[in-house]
Formats: C-alpha cells, sequence, structure tokens
C-alpha cells in the first residue's frame, strides 16, 4: 500500500490566507522527505475549512522544495475554468515538475462556489466537465482546432513558422487524471472508470468503497479499460504514533478533531454520508462524537495497531492501492502530525498488502 496526503486542507476560517499557504507547502515537504506517493491540494472558493482557491500555487511553490512525491489539484473545478487557459497551466506545470503531476478533476458540489461564478444552477456541470476535458485533451494534443461548444469556445491556433511557438504539451505528452467520489453511486467514479482515469473514494463505511468499486469497474469494462484495485485511491483519517492511547490523544484534541466537530460531520450529513460512518455498529448517525469516531472511522494507534487495522480494512473493503490521509490544523505543534505522516510513510504503509486475490 501507498501513503498520500489530500490537504484540503480542513483549517479554521481564524487562520491567514498565509499561514494555510505556509502549512501547505511545508506539509508537501514535509510528505515528499516522509516517502508519501502523492500530495493533492483541492480547490473551493468560499468554504471557510477549505480555503484554498488555487492549488496550482502551492503546487507551483512545493515543486521547487520536493524531489520525488507526484503533486496533484485534487481537484480542479473544470465548469469554473476556462479549459484552454487551464491546458496551458496544467501542461506548463507538468513540465516544471518532469511529470510528477496528477491532474484531478470536478465538477463542483457546492451551490456558493458556483453562484460565485454566475451559476445558479449546477446541473449542467457534469456535461460542462466532459466538454472541458474534451478541449484540454484538443489543446494538448497540439493541432489546431476550433471548438464552440454548448459551453465552452475554444482554438489551438495555426502556428506561424517565421513566430514559433513554445513548448505548449505536457510532459512526455499527456496528463494523468483522477476524479474524486462522494456520492455511493457517484457519476464522477462511474466517468473515471469509462475514461481510465484513476478513482478516489472518500471513507463512509465498506459498503460505500465496495459499491464505489463495482461501479468503477463496471465502466472500466464497458469501455474497454481494465480496472486495477491498485488504482484506487481511498480518503480516510488516520493518525499514529508511539502507543494507540497517544494517537487517539492527539488526534481528538487537535486539528483532526476541532474539525470534525465543528465542520466535517455537519458536511457528511449533509451529503448523506454520515449514515455509512456508523455501518455495523448499532450507532445512529446523529450520535457520532469525537470518541466514535476515534474507535471506528479514523485509523488511530501504534505502527502495529495501524498495520493491523488496516489489514483487516483492505480485507473487508476489497482492496486498494493508496490510502490518501486528510491532512488538518496542527500548524502551532506540527511534530507530532509530521511524525504521524512519516510512520505511516516508512513503517505501516510498506507493510500493508492488497488482499491475496487482488494484488
Amino acid at each position: 500500500m501507498r501513503a498520500a496526503v489530500f490537504h484540503t486542507p480542513f483549517m479554521p476560517p481564524t487562520r491567514s490566507a498565509k499561514e494555510v499557504f505556509t502549512w501547505a507547502v511545508d506539509r508537501a515537504t514535509v510528505a515528499d522527505q516522509a516517502g508519501c506517493s502523492e500530495f493533492w491540494i483541492g480547490e473551493h472558493a468560499t468554504q471557510s475549512w477549505e480555503s484554498i482557491p488555487n492549488p496550482e500555487l502551492v503546487i507551483a511553490a512545493a515543486a521547487l522544495n520536493t524531489e520525488n512525491i507526484t503533486l496533484a489539484p485534487g481537484a480542479h473545478l473544470l465548469p469554473y475554468h476556462n479549459p484552454a487557459s487551464l491546458a496551458i497551466q496544467i501542461a506548463w506545470l507538468t513540465q516544471i515538475l518532469e511529470g510528477r503531476y496528477i491532474l484531478g478533476v470536478g465538477a463542483g458540489a457546492y451551490p456558493a462556489d458556483g453562484a460565485l461564478r454566475g451559476l445558479d444552477d449546477l446541473s449542467a456541470n457534469h456535461k460542462m466537465v466532459v466538454e472541458s476535458i474534451e478541449i484540454m485533451q484538443k489543446i494538448w494534443a497540439g493541432e489546431p482546432f476550433k471548438h464552440e461548444g454548448t459551453y465552452f469556445t475554444a482554438g489551438f491556433p495555426q502556428e506561424d513558422p517565421s513566430h514559433p511557438f513554445r513548448n505548449m504539451l505536457p510532459h512526455d505528452g499527456k496528463v494523468r487524471m483522477g476524479l474524486t467520489g462522494l456520492s455511493q453511486n457517484s457519476p464522477s467514479i462511474r466517468f473515471a472508470g469509462a475514461h481510465g482515469y484513476l478513482p478516489l473514494s472518500v471513507y463512509a463505511g465498506n459498503t460505500f468503497l465496495k459499491t464505489h468499486w463495482s461501479v468503477y469497474s463496471e465502466a472500466a469494462e464497458q469501455n474497454g479499460h481494465k480496472a486495477d484495485r491498485d488504482d484506487h485511491h481511498v480518503v480516510r483519517d488516520v493518525f499514529v504514533a508511539d502507543t494507540d492511547a497517544e494517537a487517539k490523544k492527539l488526534a481528538k484534541e487537535g486539528g483532526m478533531g476541532k474539525a470534525w466537530a465543528e465542520y466535517l460531520l455537519p458536511v457528511y450529513k449533509q451529503f448523506g454520508i454520515a449514515d455509512g460512518l456508523a455501518e455495523g455498529t448499532g450507532v445512529d448517525a446523529a450520535d457520532i462524537d469525537l470518541d466514535f469516531l476515534a474507535e471506528h472511522v479514523w485509523i488511530c494507534g501504534s505502527p502495529d495497531t495501524v498495520v493491523e487495522k488496516f489489514q483487516a480494512f483492505q480485507e473487508a473493503s476489497g482492496g486498494f492501492g493508496t490510502i490518501m490521509t486528510y491532512d488538518y490544523d496542527y500548524l502551532d505543534d506540527p511534530a507530532p502530525f509530521n511524525e504521524s505522516t512519516r510512520l505511516l510513510a516508512q513503517e505501516v504503509a510498506p507493510r500493508v498488502k492488497l488482499p491475496a486475490a487482488v494484488g
């Protein structure tokens, strides 16, 4: 299993923009030094706790401080971008990073983010994503075209031999892509399968994950793509420390616990995800508290305990290749959180194997 980080970033609105930016770049550096495979940065315009509107700025800054880790926007909300401009910016980042880049794409789930761009009805957002990707892929091909679509107008100009273009194509000529699924029968996960993109599943119980894989693999098979569980990314909270008690205490009393209590639990209930967190426990979603989360939802403990929990999770869920841990605000005392990332990448993840049937 590989360890990755999803830096949403889940920082309280009392943090300044400079603090949010500095923490993001610092955490990307820590994740790289720890040996994490990927670092994803969220994109939101209006969410108070998800406060990075320009993930490409974090990626650009982190590019100079990292050596091995793959950096990714998670995700660019395509209905809110000019696809041609975004395609050129993405291609340049892939060149800067020499291929250490994955493009996360999304449709946008928050109405306020849409309203900011003059879109009060988000029902067409998924269609806008499809058209945007079509344009970007044509841009990356580097051949002249003109597109006048339902939602966007764009093109690639004819080159003047006396004034040749610079190289505007992606590193190695292609861009890896991934999509995140929040709902059980996620259209984003189905779209990822149909197009051979990476699936990212936000944890909301094992039934939720199994449904995601079923949707993804079915769409992949129908469109001639191989569905490999090693490509499946699962987003779930993890805290590793020297002892089980210390890990739970640091999770509940630190930025993780604060974000869940004040922000995430209400959001999970808003999107209908909270019920899955209580799956098989006999606890009503309305009664979920931090003690429940630390015991049943977050994976907390010493390295040995976390390995054991992850191996059971792999078996129960059907298997996945990458665990993506959410990032939280430990800016005032970063050492324990950074150490958790190191322990996960170096002492936990290498010991966790996919189930034998799919490994």
